[in-house]
């Protein structure tokens, strides 16, 4: 008898889900988790990384978890599932009621689902987590992996347990997917889901029919003045992000006043409000959305025509991942930064406000102390804190050993005495405030230098690049000097400061050396200063 041939990568992207090829980077990453590999995948919108899972789940037995972030996105990936022939799938979250769920529950465990997409929130539900695991899937997948670093610590901590869920469902290889996500961001990810040598595939950032142009202003009226102008002669449709709700109903309106089909989106909408902007907006009822940034995952609208932000991001790998929704189809798109340096002060003293405070951290400890393990309900009402404020707090003690969270509602007690967990959080919390604040420079320092946008993005995200790149206004003024020469070290070495340990060179240019370190985020050092003080020397291998 002949042996059955195992299909290929190709053939099932090809047989199911219709598509003519694969790319080199989609491939590589679908071959490492078929052969059980953890991988990471940095890939920019548009190159295809859902296919990565479609096809992986054909290729591996068994049912694949695709933990989603927003419900209307979970109904575009079961959507999409359903117009290819990859397996049926089924999307779990508190749209559907008891019934529905039952529904989904019985036809994981008769066999007949491929994919279930749910939240990370869904991991709370004990029936959800027994079902799961009883179904034994083959593969996890984190999509928007990045929202581990973005919301995990803020707003959504159950991001941070993911590693966890995925221990609790038997520990299938893991996909971690993502559009942007520089080298801090990668190493934070990989670390919160627990990826056992990952194979990490970095593909594809420079988008060369994407133009990237920065207009700095003194006074916010010209700088608005200047948007609006810019908005009502582009080519549409498009997209303007802004920092706050307000800024984008009153945007919004104002564009409304001059002619042009705008809409509103944020998180501050009633639910109906904010799929009619996103329908509206897919369909081509409405030109351009004045957004947050929770605006945009999901949009899979490949003639965008710009992507504006009224004001600095908060990073870099925030502002790559808005960008890239320009553009899609291949044909010239634009970005612009309407930059108030101002805004640097704001974004700055946002991030220095997360601080935690130590007298709630005392209270979980204190009410943690006497106990083995206890519900996360009870240890609110015990620490005296809304849930909310209790949750964001207890991923940090859980990193300095205070604590374990179980999938579920389960707190125990751990190793690390009562009187020290409080300083190390607190340390730890510094700690990463600081990486926080590397992040904003980074991002001022493309808006304000005389360097190559392109380079700035592509080295950051730790893909070397050297300039000219053509498609920014700096090298469009022939601003751009020839990089490296003189530098002490070149991207991609490993350094080590006195002060600052051991850290990875991001970029070196002539007059410049960009580092980034584990304890400190990005730091930009003068090349000169380097080599008259000896800053920085190599790190040892290994």
């Amino acid at each position: 008898m002949t042996p059955h041939r195992r299909s290929t990568a190709e053939e099932v992207a090809r047989e199911r889900l219709f598509l003519e090829r694969l790319r080199t980077g989609q491939r590589e990453a679908i071959e490492a988790v078929r052969d059980g590999r953890d991988v990471l995948a940095v890939m920019p919108t548009g190159y295809g990384k859902s296919a990565i899972y479609q096809v992986a789940a054909v290729l591996r037995p068994g049912p694949t978890v695709v933990v989603s972030p927003l419900i209307a996105l979970q109904s575009d990936q079961a959507g999409a599932l359903a117009d290819a022939e990859a397996g049926e799938a089924a999307v779990l979250n508190s749209t559907l009621g008891a019934g529905a769920r039952n529904d989904v529950l019985e036809r994981l465990a008769d066999g007949r689902l491929e994919y279930v997409l749910l939240a990370p929130e869904q991991f709370r539900v004990g029936e959800t987590v027994d079902a799961l695991r009883a179904a034994a899937p083959s593969l996890f997948v984190v999509d928007e992996a990045h929202c581990i670093s973005a919301w995990g610590h803020d707003f959504r901590p159950d991001y941070l347990q993911l590693g966890t869920a995925a221990e609790a469902l038997g520990r299938p290889p893991i996909l971690a997917l993502t559009a942007t996500a520089g080298p801090l961001v990668r190493d934070e990810i990989a670390a919160r889901l627990g990826l056992r040598d990952p194979d990490v595939v970095v593909r594809g950032f420079l988008r060369e029919n994407l133009h990237l142009t920065v207009e700095t202003f003194h006074e916010a009226a010209a700088r608005d003045e200047a948007l609006r102008s810019r908005v009502v002669g582009a080519n549409k449709p498009g997209i303007v992000y802004v920092a706050t709700r307000r800024e984008a109903e009153t945007l919004a309106d104002e564009l409304r006043t001059a002619g042009v089909g705008a809409a509103p989106y944020h998180a501050g909408m009633r639910a109906r409000e904010r799929d009619d902007t996103h329908v509206g907006f897919l369909d081509g009822g409405i030109d351009v959305v004045v957004a947050t940034s929770a605006f945009g995952l999901g949009i899979d609208k490949p003639d965008i025509r710009f992507v504006h932000h009224r004001s600095m991001p908060d990073s870099l790998d925030a502002y790559y991942q808005e960008v890239g929704r320009a553009g899609r189809d291949g044909r010239a798109a634009d970005a612009v930064l309407f930059h108030l340096p101002g805004d640097v002060g704001r974004r700055r003293f946002l991030a220095g406000a997360l601080r935690p405070d130590e007298d709630d951290l005392g209270s979980i400890v204190g009410a943690l102390a006497p106990r083995r393990s206890i519900d996360v309900e009870d240890l609110a009402r015990a620490a005296g804190l809304p849930p909310g404020r209790l949750a964001v707090m207890l991923p940090l003690l859980e990193d300095v050993g205070a604590l374990e969270i179980d999938v579920g509602s389960a707190v125990r007690r751990g190793a690390t005495l009562a009187d020290e967990a409080v300083a190390r959080a607190i340390a730890l919390a510094d700690e990463r405030r600081a990486v926080r604040s590397s992040r904003i420079e980074m991002m001022r320092t493309y808006a304000e230098s005389e360097r190559c946008r392109w380079t700035a993005i592509l080295t950051y995200l730790g893909e070397p690049f050297a300039p000219p790149c053509g498609r920014c206004d700096v090298c469009d003024a022939g601003l751009v000097e020839d990089a490296g020469d003189g530098a002490p070290f070149t991207a991609g070495d490993g350094v080590v400061h006195a002060t600052w340990g051991v850290g990875r060179v991001m970029r070196a240019d002539g007059d410049q050396v960009v580092v980034q370190f584990a304890t400190v985020g990005y730091r930009t050092l003068s090349t000169a200063l380097v080599v008259e003080e000896g800053l920085l020397g190599p790190a040892e291998a290994g």
